[in-house]
Protein backbone atom coordinates (compact mmCIF):
# COMPACT_ATOMS: atom_id res chain seq x y z
CA UNK A 1 0.00 0.00 0.00
CA UNK A 2 1.60 2.95 -0.77
CA UNK A 3 1.79 5.67 1.74
CA UNK A 4 -0.04 8.83 0.98
CA UNK A 5 2.16 12.59 1.35
CA UNK A 6 1.78 13.98 4.58
CA UNK A 7 0.22 17.41 3.93
CA UNK A 8 -0.42 18.75 7.39
CA UNK A 9 1.42 21.50 8.81
CA UNK A 10 3.10 21.77 11.99
CA UNK A 11 1.20 24.80 13.61
CA UNK A 12 4.30 26.92 15.30
CA UNK A 13 3.12 30.29 17.28
CA UNK A 14 3.82 32.54 14.00
CA UNK A 15 1.42 30.03 11.55
CA UNK A 16 -1.03 30.04 14.48
CA UNK A 17 -0.82 33.88 14.65
CA UNK A 18 -1.53 34.16 11.50
CA UNK A 19 -4.18 31.45 11.09
CA UNK A 20 -6.21 33.68 13.66
CA UNK A 21 -6.06 36.82 11.78
CA UNK A 22 -7.86 35.64 9.34
CA UNK A 23 -10.58 35.40 11.12
CA UNK A 24 -13.29 38.08 11.48
CA UNK A 25 -13.06 40.17 14.50
CA UNK A 26 -14.45 40.39 17.64
CA UNK A 27 -17.46 42.33 17.87
CA UNK A 28 -17.39 45.17 20.46
CA UNK A 29 -20.00 42.42 22.73
CA UNK A 30 -17.69 39.33 21.85
CA UNK A 31 -14.57 41.29 23.07
CA UNK A 32 -16.01 42.50 26.25
CA UNK A 33 -17.26 39.63 27.11
CA UNK A 34 -13.58 37.63 26.58
CA UNK A 35 -12.33 40.05 28.70
CA UNK A 36 -14.85 39.98 31.12
CA UNK A 37 -14.13 35.69 31.15
CA UNK A 38 -10.60 36.26 31.19
CA UNK A 39 -10.50 38.14 34.14
CA UNK A 40 -12.61 34.75 36.13
CA UNK A 41 -9.18 33.75 36.09
CA UNK A 42 -8.85 29.87 35.96
CA UNK A 43 -12.37 29.18 35.41
CA UNK A 44 -11.96 30.80 31.77
CA UNK A 45 -10.47 27.87 30.12
CA UNK A 46 -13.76 27.00 29.71
CA UNK A 47 -14.59 29.58 27.27
CA UNK A 48 -14.41 28.57 23.46
CA UNK A 49 -11.54 30.27 21.37
CA UNK A 50 -12.94 33.34 19.27
CA UNK A 51 -11.96 31.87 15.74
CA UNK A 52 -14.34 28.18 17.17
CA UNK A 53 -16.75 31.48 17.90
CA UNK A 54 -16.27 32.35 14.07
CA UNK A 55 -17.18 28.72 13.13
CA UNK A 56 -20.12 28.42 14.83
CA UNK A 57 -21.77 31.32 13.33
CA UNK A 58 -20.88 30.57 9.90
CA UNK A 59 -22.03 27.22 10.40
CA UNK A 60 -25.56 27.94 11.80
CA UNK A 61 -25.78 30.45 9.23
CA UNK A 62 -25.10 27.98 6.41
CA UNK A 63 -27.40 25.22 8.13
CA UNK A 64 -30.18 28.05 8.04
CA UNK A 65 -30.67 27.37 11.71
CA UNK A 66 -33.68 28.88 13.36
CA UNK A 67 -33.54 26.38 16.56
CA UNK A 68 -30.14 25.12 18.20
CA UNK A 69 -30.01 23.85 21.32
CA UNK A 70 -26.58 24.15 23.25
CA UNK A 71 -25.37 21.93 26.22
CA UNK A 72 -23.25 23.72 28.09
CA UNK A 73 -23.20 27.97 29.03
CA UNK A 74 -20.60 29.11 30.74
CA UNK A 75 -20.32 32.92 30.46
CA UNK A 76 -22.14 32.83 26.73
CA UNK A 77 -19.60 33.42 24.64
CA UNK A 78 -20.50 30.48 22.34
CA UNK A 79 -24.17 30.94 22.93
CA UNK A 80 -23.88 34.52 21.46
CA UNK A 81 -21.72 33.01 18.51
CA UNK A 82 -24.96 30.67 17.80
CA UNK A 83 -27.22 33.15 17.80
CA UNK A 84 -25.23 35.69 15.64
CA UNK A 85 -26.16 32.90 13.51
CA UNK A 86 -29.47 32.39 13.50
CA UNK A 87 -32.26 33.03 10.89
CA UNK A 88 -35.14 35.70 12.12
CA UNK A 89 -37.05 34.49 14.57
CA UNK A 90 -34.68 31.71 15.55
CA UNK A 91 -34.03 30.59 19.11
CA UNK A 92 -31.31 29.28 20.77
CA UNK A 93 -31.82 26.58 23.85
CA UNK A 94 -29.11 27.08 26.16
CA UNK A 95 -28.57 25.05 29.21
CA UNK A 96 -26.30 25.02 32.26
CA UNK A 97 -25.86 23.08 35.42
CA UNK A 98 -25.26 26.30 37.18
CA UNK A 99 -26.31 29.98 37.43
CA UNK A 100 -22.90 31.11 38.04
CA UNK A 101 -21.75 33.46 35.17
CA UNK A 102 -25.37 34.25 34.19
CA UNK A 103 -24.92 37.88 34.51
CA UNK A 104 -21.93 38.27 32.31
CA UNK A 105 -23.87 36.49 29.90
CA UNK A 106 -26.76 37.98 30.03
CA UNK A 107 -25.00 41.42 29.47
CA UNK A 108 -23.14 40.30 26.56
CA UNK A 109 -26.61 39.00 24.85
CA UNK A 110 -28.07 42.05 25.73
CA UNK A 111 -25.09 44.31 24.41
CA UNK A 112 -25.29 42.24 20.99
CA UNK A 113 -28.73 42.73 20.73
CA UNK A 114 -29.51 38.87 20.54
CA UNK A 115 -31.01 38.60 24.02
CA UNK A 116 -34.45 37.46 22.67
CA UNK A 117 -32.94 34.51 20.49
CA UNK A 118 -31.71 32.74 23.15
CA UNK A 119 -33.56 30.87 26.45
CA UNK A 120 -31.38 29.83 29.08
CA UNK A 121 -32.09 26.78 31.37
CA UNK A 122 -30.46 25.97 34.57
CA UNK A 123 -30.27 22.44 35.79
CA UNK A 124 -29.60 19.20 34.51
CA UNK A 125 -29.25 18.96 30.57
CA UNK A 126 -30.81 15.65 29.82
CA UNK A 127 -33.75 16.65 31.87
CA UNK A 128 -33.93 20.26 29.64
CA UNK A 129 -33.49 18.10 26.52
CA UNK A 130 -36.02 15.64 27.42
CA UNK A 131 -38.78 18.64 28.27
CA UNK A 132 -38.50 19.84 24.47
CA UNK A 133 -41.96 19.67 23.02
CA UNK A 134 -42.30 15.86 20.82
CA UNK A 135 -41.55 16.11 17.60
CA UNK A 136 -39.74 19.36 17.59
CA UNK A 137 -36.84 18.92 15.89
CA UNK A 138 -33.46 20.98 15.60
CA UNK A 139 -31.05 22.52 13.10
CA UNK A 140 -28.11 22.74 15.16
CA UNK A 141 -26.69 21.51 18.32
CA UNK A 142 -23.35 22.52 20.18
CA UNK A 143 -22.06 19.64 23.34
CA UNK A 144 -19.57 21.94 25.75
CA UNK A 145 -20.11 20.65 29.14
CA UNK A 146 -18.77 17.62 31.11
CA UNK A 147 -17.06 15.12 29.45
CA UNK A 148 -18.60 12.19 30.88
CA UNK A 149 -22.03 13.30 30.02
CA UNK A 150 -21.26 13.31 26.13
CA UNK A 151 -22.52 10.34 25.23
CA UNK A 152 -25.77 10.56 26.99
CA UNK A 153 -25.91 14.23 25.18
CA UNK A 154 -25.65 12.96 21.81
CA UNK A 155 -28.17 10.06 22.29
CA UNK A 156 -30.73 12.30 23.41
CA UNK A 157 -29.66 14.67 20.56
CA UNK A 158 -28.97 13.23 17.30
CA UNK A 159 -33.16 11.55 17.39
CA UNK A 160 -34.14 15.38 17.34
CA UNK A 161 -31.87 16.86 14.50
CA UNK A 162 -33.56 17.24 11.31
CA UNK A 163 -32.33 15.13 8.36
CA UNK A 164 -28.83 17.55 7.34
CA UNK A 165 -28.84 19.17 10.83
CA UNK A 166 -25.75 19.62 12.17
CA UNK A 167 -24.49 18.59 15.79
CA UNK A 168 -21.05 19.53 17.47
CA UNK A 169 -19.10 18.20 20.28
CA UNK A 170 -15.97 20.22 21.65
CA UNK A 171 -13.00 19.25 23.60
CA UNK A 172 -12.73 15.82 21.79
CA UNK A 173 -8.82 15.89 21.25
CA UNK A 174 -8.83 16.98 25.15
CA UNK A 175 -5.43 18.31 25.17
CA UNK A 176 -3.87 15.71 22.91
CA UNK A 177 -4.87 12.84 26.24
CA UNK A 178 -6.98 10.60 23.83
CA UNK A 179 -3.89 9.30 22.59
CA UNK A 180 -2.78 8.83 26.12
CA UNK A 181 -1.46 4.92 27.13
CA UNK A 182 -3.41 6.48 30.81
CA UNK A 183 -5.78 8.90 30.25
CA UNK A 184 -7.62 10.60 32.77
CA UNK A 185 -11.14 10.18 33.96
CA UNK A 186 -12.31 12.99 31.20
CA UNK A 187 -9.92 11.75 28.41
CA UNK A 188 -11.40 8.46 28.62
CA UNK A 189 -15.06 9.89 28.54
CA UNK A 190 -13.75 11.78 25.26
CA UNK A 191 -12.34 8.26 23.91
CA UNK A 192 -15.83 6.51 24.25
CA UNK A 193 -17.91 9.41 22.93
CA UNK A 194 -15.24 9.48 19.97
CA UNK A 195 -15.81 5.73 19.04
CA UNK A 196 -19.28 6.17 20.19
CA UNK A 197 -20.11 8.66 17.07
CA UNK A 198 -17.45 6.93 14.47
CA UNK A 199 -19.80 3.79 14.99
CA UNK A 200 -23.11 5.96 14.84
CA UNK A 201 -24.24 5.20 11.30
CA UNK A 202 -27.10 7.68 11.97
CA UNK A 203 -24.48 10.60 11.01
CA UNK A 204 -21.52 11.59 8.83
CA UNK A 205 -18.84 12.83 10.92
CA UNK A 206 -15.23 14.65 10.92
CA UNK A 207 -13.06 15.16 13.73
CA UNK A 208 -11.07 18.97 12.94
CA UNK A 209 -7.86 19.91 14.73
CA UNK A 210 -9.74 23.46 16.25
CA UNK A 211 -8.73 24.54 19.23
CA UNK A 212 -9.18 21.50 21.54
CA UNK A 213 -10.58 19.71 18.92
CA UNK A 214 -14.02 19.57 17.36
CA UNK A 215 -16.26 17.46 15.69
CA UNK A 216 -18.75 18.11 13.07
CA UNK A 217 -21.31 15.47 12.90
CA UNK A 218 -24.25 15.59 9.93
CA UNK A 219 -27.65 13.86 10.33
CA UNK A 220 -28.31 11.13 7.74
Amino acid sequence: MTELVNKRVTMNRALTEYMLAQAEPPISSQQWLIDATAALGASAEMQIPHEQAVLLSFLADIANAVTIVEVGTFTGYSTLALALGLKAGGVVHTYDISSEWSGIASKAWADAGVADRIKRYTGPALDGLAALPAGQFVDMAFIDADKAGYVDYWNELVPRIRSGGLILADNVLYSGEVVSAAPSHNALAIVEFNAHVRADDRVESVLLPISDGLTIARKK
